[in-house]
């Protein structure tokens, strides 16, 4: 089990080969705030612990690494995640990956489906610092299209929503309808986002007193 120490480590070899931190978020399944935390605590040599345990952002690490380095776990996994949308939602035409994670997730659920595919690569991972809305995120070419298509998106995690909610944005601007959300974890627990119901295979409920 990872410790804050191996997640400092971790963020800090990212950091040191040129990924974003918007990106080290997606890959350490972290908010973009904690992300920005464990690069800035690597940096720091004289630091006061107090202060920074202050500002330390309430985040939960999620680590599924032990499914997604295996193919039969990880097709089993979207498998199970395409059974929970065929129970509620019919008629999809389309299964939209959110890269990185969400994206072999969405290869086994479209395939179940029956669904094209697509592939969408939200804005964060070119977030650096700054205002965030200054960047885009975009859907590949090498993929479907989502226009005229009902789509479910297949995420990994929900940690705040907003990348959820900008891709939920992103189809409906390209002409698209986004019928359902799927994700292997719920960091919120919500039911749906942007009017998008949301469906999960492990809820995370953080109770603090």
């Amino acid at each position: 089990m990872k410790n804050v120490d191996d997640l400092i480590s971790d963020a800090a070899s990212l950091a040191n080969r040129g990924v974003s931190k918007g990106e080290i978020a997606d890959e350490l399944n972290v908010s973009r705030e904690t992300a920005s935390w464990l690069v800035d605590r690597n940096k720091s040599t004289n630091w006061d612990s107090k202060s920074v345990e202050q500002k330390k952002p309430h985040d939960i690490h999620v680590d599924w690494s032990a499914i997604g380095r295996d193919s039969t776990r990880l097709t089993n996994v979207g498998n199970a995640i395409a059974d929970i949308i065929a129970n509620q939602h019919e008629d999809l035409s389309l299964t939209v990956g959110i890269e990185k994670a969400g994206t072999p997730l969405a290869t086994t659920v479209a395939q179940t489906l029956d669904t094209s595919l697509a592939a969408y690569t939200p804005r964060k991972h070119q977030w650096e610092r700054g205002d965030i809305e200054r960047h885009d995120g975009s859907f590949s070419r090498n993929f479907a299209s989502v226009s005229g298509r009902d789509c479910c998106i297949i995420d990994d995690t929900i940690t705040s929503g907003t990348t959820m909610y900008e891709t939920i944005e992103a189809i409906n601007d390209s002409g698209g309808n986004p019928v359902a959300a799927a994700v292997l974890i719920d960091k919120q627990g919500v039911d749906s986002i942007n009017g998008v119901p949301v469906h999960s295979l492990i809820d995370v409920l953080s109770i603090t007193a």
